[in-house]
């Protein structure tokens, strides 16, 4: 049974909306109260903390561009990055109207994708640029925090680039849909 005003399958609608409320919200939220903290207690390019010694360290960084601090700086990188964003929002609901996304890893995988997406564009529609403050005025001036530094003493992980909660949830996606494409089914298309 299909919905037809969305295309969505019956039983895709419900696990969605329940990964949704169970996983991406949660997620979401730990990413925004995690970054508000780092905000609140580290100065923006200041000292670091050292949680694990010579290991990891948390610190606040300001991430202009995308992923591991790349295109950071580039003067027009909140709207690119925003479109880009929306743009893979947009490919998840037709993915999803489409049976893109056929099994349960899959859709855990969109889940986490939903809410590392929402968390840095959160960040960069709504961060104020001084001093991070969410909300705090400047709609797409502001910026990604990132705080979560490794070093594993080996390449390349010697350092690990800065990174946030969001961007984990948007990396172990993206290694859940390539293990996906090779174990899920590809849905099966109907005969009329």
């Amino acid at each position: 049974m299909d919905l037809p005003e969305w295309g969505i399958s019956a039983e895709w609608g419900p696990l969605m909306l329940k990964l949704i409320l169970c996983l991406s919200l949660p997620l979401y939220i730990l990413d925004q109260w995690s970054k508000n903290w780092i905000v609140a207690h580290f100065d923006l390019h200041g000292r670091e903390q050292e949680v694990i010694q010579g290991t990891f360290w948390l610190h606040h960084i300001a991430n202009r561009g995308v992923a591991f601090g790349m295109f950071n700086g580039t003067q027009y990188a909140n709207y690119v990055f925003t479109v880009v964003s929306l743009s893979a929002l947009a490919f998840l609901i037709w993915g999803s109207r489409t049976n893109l996304f056929p099994g349960k890893l899959s859709r855990l995988a969109v889940a986490l994708l939903v809410s590392g997406i929402f968390g840095n564009l959160t960040d960069r529609l709504f961060r104020r640029e001084d001093d991070g403050v969410l909300f705090g005025g400047g709609f797409l001036k502001g910026y990604v925090v990132d705080f979560l530094r490794f070093d594993f003493g080996f390449p390349p992980f010697n350092p690990w680039p800065s990174f946030n909660v969001a961007d984990s949830c948007v990396v172990v996606a993206a290694v859940m849909l390539a293990i996906a494409s090779f174990v899920e089914a590809p849905p099966v298309k109907k005969k009329a």
